[in-house]
């Protein structure tokens, strides 16, 4: 069961007319949106198109389908290992270089239709859009989109959810589509046409904790680890360059789990539940603003000398925030910035770590980790 809510009445939050929910990839840590949702719900807000990549989709399309959260708990909490990774040793011996992926596609599939209504997205009684790319054309495909509309649900979900090299791609009316994350892990643009306002719950894409060791632990892991790399770089982009209606951006502290870990259901579950309630009492009014990237923070940046070697990479990366002084060290001219989680990425690319962000309240400060962190 989810972290129960505070015992005091949760803050009101005002609410424009069509808000967008979209549900990035993560791996398992996906299964943090089903907290989300039972969050959302409990806060009366209902939205108006559902949209997600690759685990993103799964729940956004069973949702959109009207399963219950209780319905989802009960699946992701039943989901071991066998029931999803299963090595295609056929193809493997018989393709060798030319099998189309590690793992069958059936247990993905199964898994999917458990979880899918057996529709095509324009029966669905919730817009959804899910997000793929195509491997052959290299563009991002979103099907549920007009002209893409009379396609089985599953089957685009299973696209979407298809990591290249994992799980073999689907043909979707001539189309070859695999996980849309490779493109767009976090889909909020494609989802702004007509709405108000946009809720994004990123997962996996926009935070990485240290792999150590990493050439150390085989082929899938080193291949994972830089795709998760790019679809960072990706994301940071799209973020801290949005243009849009305002979006409220929840990020459950769910980084440092495995992408590919079933032991820790419950808590992701939980973690969702609980990013989505704190965000929410953050926001005030921030939906019903002109746009920007919400909730915002105050937070003060400072230097440590000591490491920083002079390389000048945060100066070229961020020059309206930072700058080096005359004895080629890094410096801050305005130390106080108010930011949202998408702002900050250049302190994560200082290579010796020698920027350091404090979260202000008031006059009272306390020291964080290296923003951008999910506790910033």
């Amino acid at each position: 069961m989810p972290t129960a809510p505070p015992t005091s009445p949760a803050p009101p939050i005002e609410l424009p007319g069509r808000i967008a929910l979209v549900l990035g990839g993560g791996g398992l840590k996906g299964f943090a949106h089903i907290g989300v949702i039972r969050a959302l719900q409990e806060r009366g807000i209902r939205p108006s198109l559902v949209a997600g990549t690759s685990i993103g989709s799964l729940i956004a399309a069973a949702y959109a389908g009207g399963m219950s959260v209780d319905e989802m708990t009960a699946h992701a909490l039943s989901l071991t290992k066998q029931d999803l990774f299963r090595i295609d040793h056929l193809h493997m011996v018989t393709k060798r270089m030319l099998s189309p992926s590690l793992y069958l596609e059936q247990p993905l599939q199964a898994i999917i239709d458990r979880l899918v209504p057996a529709t095509t997205f324009r029966e669905l009684p919730m817009p959804l859009l899910v997000n793929t790319v195509d491997l052959e054309r290299g563009s991002q495909l979103v099907w549920g989109l007009p002209g893409f509309q009379d396609v089985h649900v599953a089957d685009a979900v299973y696209a979407s959810c298809a990591l290249p090299g994992f799980f073999p791609p689907r043909v979707l009316h001539g189309r070859t589509c695999a996980d849309g994350g490779v493109i767009d892990n976090l889909p909020v643009s494609v989802s702004v046409p007509g709405m108000d306002a946009v809720i994004g719950v990123d997962v996996g894409s926009t935070s990485l904790t240290n792999a150590r060791r990493i050439k150390d632990k085989g082929f899938a892991a080193i291949y994972m680890r830089a795709a998760q790399v790019m679809m960072k770089a990706l994301q940071t982009s799209q973020l801290s360059n949005w243009a849009g209606p305002p979006l409220l951006l929840v990020r459950p502290a769910v980084w440092h789990f495995n992408w590919f870990s079933f032991v820790h259901t419950k808590r992701i579950i939980e973690l969702g539940y609980e990013a989505a309630h704190e965000t929410l009492d953050r926001a005030g009014d921030a939906l019903l603003s002109s746009g920007g990237v919400h909730p915002l923070r105050e937070l003060e940046l400072a230097v440590d000398a000591a490491k920083c070697t002079g390389c000048r990479l945060c100066a070229t990366l961020a020059p309206d925030v930072m700058a080096m002084g005359d004895d080629g060290k890094a410096w801050v001219p305005e130390p106080r910035v108010e930011w949202s989680r998408a702002d900050g990425d250049f302190v994560h690319q200082c290579p010796t770590d020698a920027i350091g962000v404090r979260v202000v309240d008031g006059e009272l400060r306390r020291t964080t980790e290296t923003f951008p962190v999910q506790s910033a």
